[in-house]
Order: C-alpha cells, then structure tokens, then sequence
C-alpha cells in the first residue's frame, strides 16, 4: 500500500478576490470559524480542548482544519487534506460560499 502524501494549505480571506495585492481580511475569532464551518460539516472532535498547545483543530470530510485557538481574531487557519476526493468538493464549496480563497504552501498558488 502507497502512503499518499498530504497537501497543506491555508485558508484565507481576501480582501479583493481579483486583487491578491489587496491583502486578507480576517477570518473571524476562533468561535465564529468554528461556527461558520459547521455547516460545511467541519467540527470538533468533541473531545477536551487543549488550550495549553494554543491550537485546536475542526475535522472535515478528508481534511483537518487547525487554528490558533488562543487568538482574538484569525487571519488564517491551516487545513491538511487527508483525502482529496473528499476534502475538495467540501472546500471548493466552503470558499465559494464564504468568499474565501486556498493557498498551497509547496507553490503559493491561490485558488477556491
């Protein structure tokens, strides 16, 4: 059996999504990610946060998504695809309906 290599890549926001120039907007605070993302059927585990390693993670059909919990406000957040034939028609949908773009950290290709 092959391993298959995991994909990284980063969610943002951009402020313009024709201008990468423009710069991101943020995300939301922790709990209105974790709320925005619910209905894409990207949760918490349930199990006890450790707020001690200040990051926590959402699970997602193919894909984890991890974020600074100890932060006010996230510019970014951190999803590891697991599974791409799960995780992307998720994603594709999700930053189509939150305006939200991906950026691969091997290529610093932005799409979504």
């Amino acid at each position: 059996m092959s391993k298959r290599k995991k994909r990284i890549l980063v969610l943002i926001h951009p402020r313009d999504a024709e201008d990468a120039s423009a710069g991101n907007i943020p995300l939301g605070s922790p709990a209105e990610l974790v709320e925005t993302l619910s209905p894409y059927n990207v949760q918490p585990d349930g199990s006890p946060r450790s707020e001690s390693l200040g990051t926590a993670v959402l699970h997602g059909p193919g894909f984890t998504v991890e974020y600074a919990s100890a932060q006010d406000e996230l510019n970014q957040a951190m999803v590891v695809v697991n599974d791409q034939d799960f995780a992307w028609p998720v994603l594709s949908k999700l930053c189509r309906g939150l305006g939200w773009k991906m950026q691969d950290t091997e290529s610093g290709q932005i799409f979504g």
